[in-house]
């Protein structure tokens, strides 16, 4: 019987900027670093019921999960996956906030894909699961290579080991919930500017104690002014925090 339980992190993103567009869909460059003091749990429990069978308290239906959607695209890969969670169903235990900018939905994803990849034996690559998580959303590559600290580029699927200590993360998440699609819209419509100067070799390069030193919030996120003109409230927490992702997180250095 299979009993394990793993571990799915969150991310937080040191620095995300907005490098230009491509078919409609942003290129970015930004520094991902793992959260392991944050994370849902994915168990793997006997399927008393008929069909795949996901549990766990979302913030959408079954066919916008990305767990679901990722067993979609296992299942034409192999027949084995379908067979597979007739037996066994997805419980999973939410932490990662939603809506957050933590990356949780994609962390979900990733993780379900290597767990089943193992345990259905379809020894696909980490280049095969990254292919196939790109598909299902942008920060999905980044979970399924486990790096504790990365630079991603491109539209999330470049994604380059980063060699720096471990820092400690302190996560606070207000009572906000933000539209990535809306922040993006609001960035196109106020605020991306093709002109602006670029020095992404200096900011990636950079460690993230470093950048964290030198650089402001609004600095370091793109996306953070965008957020703040959607959601006023935030620019409440701009002093001593960092904003992560398309919001509404923010991060900081536990001291």
């Amino acid at each position: 019987m299979v009993t394990n339980s793993y571990r799915s992190y969150a991310k937080i993103n040191i620095f995300l900027k907005i490098i230009g567009v491509k078919n409609g869909l942003h290129l970015i460059k930004s520094r991902f670093v793992k959260v392991t003091n944050l994370y849902d749990t994915i168990s793997l429990e006997e399927n008393d019921k008929k069909g795949f069978c996901l549990e766990g308290k979302f913030d959408c239906a079954k066919k916008q999960n990305t767990i679901y959607k990722t067993y979609q695209k296992l299942c034409h890969i192999d027949k084995k996956v379908e067979q597979f969670y007739q037996k066994y169903k997805i419980v999973v235990d939410k932490k990662i906030p939603s809506f957050a900018g933590l990356g949780g939905s994609s962390s979900n994803a990733a993780i379900f894909l290597k767990l089943t990849n193992q345990l259905c034996h379809l020894n696909l690559s980490i280049k095969q699961m990254v292919d196939i998580g790109k598909q299902i959303g942008a920060d999905v590559p980044f979970f399924i290579y486990e790096f504790d600290s990365a630079n991603v580029s491109g539209f999330g699927e470049i994604v380059e080991f980063f060699d720096e200590p471990k820092i400690d993360i302190e996560i606070f998440t207000p009572n906000i919930k933000c539209s990535t699609k809306e922040v993006y819209e609001a960035y196109d419509s106020y605020f991306y500017n093709k002109n602006s100067p670029k020095d992404f070799d200096n900011i990636t390069n950079t460690p993230t104690i470093k950048l964290l030193e030198n650089y402001s919030a609004v600095e370091l996120n793109d996306l953070f002014l965008p957020a703040i003109k959607l959601k006023k409230q935030l620019y409440d927490f701009k002093d001593g925090w960092f904003f992560t992702g398309s919001g509404s997180s923010f991060f900081r250095i536990k001291r």
